[in-house]
């Protein structure tokens, strides 16, 4: 299975589901801009436990390794449990969303687009991968995010709202990173 698949499995499963979702991380910083390669699909879902036994059925045992105790935990936990695909290596992080008021906002921003040609599928807008990718950065201090984030300013900045950015990065105590990032760009 390509990683091109595997999105369209699980989005044709949230969608069936009536499951609110998102992708972010890398494979929306692909898609805003530069490619690089990753194994994982981060998808931001509003899953409850109502929705598990579908789920388990959407993703079989003899095909994918799905945890409900991992599903249980994370919904518990506002948290995240893993589809992974082991044949392929392939691997979904499913971050379950928090309802708080950036998660609200990133639902309400959410970008309609068609990674492959028979394929739709909610994308989160390059302002909050960029958001998110610096709390990442943050918490973890990987260069990556940081060149995803330049990558994407490079590529998608006439697109980007970077008053919408500068609003969150006050809230969410960001400023030094944007701030650095911003100097970056500018060499």
């Amino acid at each position: 299975m390509e990683q091109s698949e595997l999105l369209k499995h699980l989005v044709n499963a949230f969608e069936k589901l009536g499951i609110r979702y998102f992708v972010t991380g890398s494979i929306a910083s692909i898609f805003y801009g530069e490619p690089r390669f990753t194994n994982d699909i981060d998808i931001v879902a509003d899953i409850n436990e109502n929705h598990i036994p579908e789920l388990l059925k959407l993703f079989p045992q003899k095909e994918f390794y799905i945890s409900e105790e991992a599903i249980l935990d994370a919904i518990s936990h506002k948290y995240q449990f893993n589809i992974i695909h082991p044949s392929s290596g392939l691997k979904i992080d499913v971050i379950i969303c928090k309802n708080d008021a950036f998660d609200n906002s990133r639902f309400k921003r959410i970008k309609r687009i068609s990674p492959t040609e028979d394929t739709r599928t909610n994308f989160s807008s390059p302002e909050d991968v960029i958001i998110m990718k610096m709390r990442h950065y943050k918490e973890g201090e990987s260069e990556k995010h940081l060149r995803d984030i330049a990558s994407m300013l490079k590529i998608s900045g006439d697109m980007i709202d970077k008053k919408y950015i500068e609003n969150w990065v006050d809230k969410l105590e960001l400023k030094d990173i944007w701030n650095a990032i911003l100097e970056r760009l500018e060499k």
